[in-house]
């Protein structure tokens, strides 16, 4: 089974907390333009008797004219081969009903895809979502931290990503926040 869901960032941070003294609130410069930014995918894979697994890509944009502003089906159906090869099995996906989801172009990418079942998630319910904790814990990890590019704002998200692949424990987290159970019920 898989829950898949989408974010973006751009390369103003989140602002959080700081340990910075009462009274003086730092200053961080940040460029005004809002010229950049990434867009990401996340997949979060369970499997019985297997680790969590964390399956991620991500798209940078960098404001140039005609450069499409956000993943297309093509960088979802990658994300999904991509997690059939790494899963070697018939995959469940549990997704939102983004339009890019529920297109025309998605349902014939799903559709040529025999060892793919789709389900659609209801309408807002982010808490059904184990993903969503991820990019809170990703965001949370970026506040108050300026990325002076796109670039570098990307790095620095692939390496939050990247250590969290290799924490299934706070994955598995992710998941009891849901309050969905993760094994089948016995007979």
């Amino acid at each position: 089974m898989c829950f898949e869901d989408e974010a973006g960032q751009h390369q103003r941070p989140p602002t959080g907390r700081t340990w910075g003294r009462r009274g003086r609130t730092p200053i961080v410069t940040v460029s005004g333009r809002r010229s950049g930014r990434i867009s990401l995918a996340g997949l979060i894979a369970l499997r019985p008797g297997c680790r969590t697994r964390l399956c991620y890509r991500i798209r940078v944009h960098h404001g140039r004219r005609g450069e499409r502003r956000s993943l297309s089906e093509a960088d979802y159906i990658r994300l999904v081969d991509g997690a059939h090869q790494l899963l070697k099995a018939p995959i469940v996906l549990v997704w939102d009903r983004l339009s890019t989801h529920a297109s025309k172009a998605m349902q014939q990418l799903v559709d040529a895809r025999s060892w793919l079942t789709v389900f659609l998630l209801p309408a807002y319910a982010p808490e059904l979502n184990p993903v969503e904790g991820v990019w809170s814990q990703c965001k949370r990890s970026l506040a108050n931290l300026t990325a002076g590019t796109v670039d570098r704002l990307e790095t620095l998200v692939r390496n939050r990503l990247k250590s969290l692949q290799y924490r299934p424990a706070i994955l598995d987290g992710f998941m009891a926040e849901t309050g969905l159970q993760r094994d089948s019920p016995p007979p």
